[in-house]
């Protein structure tokens, strides 16, 4: 065990508050896609766990990411927060879709029902999330994530806050 090389990951990123307050200005659906297509800066967090546009749509968003060893917990497997941050994101994200400029939206509960274990050797996953209900003040999703083939590992449901 000593003697193991040790790894490195190197992440880089722009000021994320900038590109939130480009946000701010633009309806939610046009705001996504702009990060989307690179024209603003995805937030930091995506980058450091991997999390690659693959699109989204009025009332819908997807997310990939190619399981790594990065992403283990202790017990040799994908940690779970994995599987959350993209079921978490990819709702949010459908949410935020239906936004007007100067609207926020945040998580106010999310619950996840983890299906089988992600490793390494799953390859690449895909997490969409889509809007079930958006009112005033408060929005519900759901999301699956799949591998490529369609395999299920995880489903969720949220509730979001709409921020005005």
């Amino acid at each position: 065990m000593s003697n193991q090389r040790p790894r490195t990951r190197t992440v880089t990123w722009k000021d994320p508050l900038a590109s939130a307050a480009a946000g701010r200005e633009l309806p939610g659906i046009e705001y996504l896609r702009k990060v989307a297509a690179g024209e603003l800066s995805p937030p930091p967090f995506a980058l450091l766990v991997g999390m690659e546009w693959e699109s989204v749509g009025d009332g819908a968003a997807a997310f990939t990411v190619t399981p790594a060893e990065y992403h283990y917990n202790p017990i040799g497997v994908v940690h779970g927060g994995l599987a959350m941050t993209l079921c978490d994101s990819a709702i949010g994200c459908a949410v935020h879709s239906q936004l007007a400029a100067g609207q926020a939206y945040t998580s106010l509960e999310t619950k996840v029902n983890f299906v089988r274990p992600i490793t390494a050797q799953t390859g690449r996953i895909r997490c969409e999330g889509k809007v079930i209900h958006a009112g005033r003040r408060v929005a519900t999703g759901e999301a699956r994530l799949t591998d490529l083939a369609g395999k299920l590992y995880a489903h969720a449901v949220s509730t979001c806050m709409i921020l005005n």
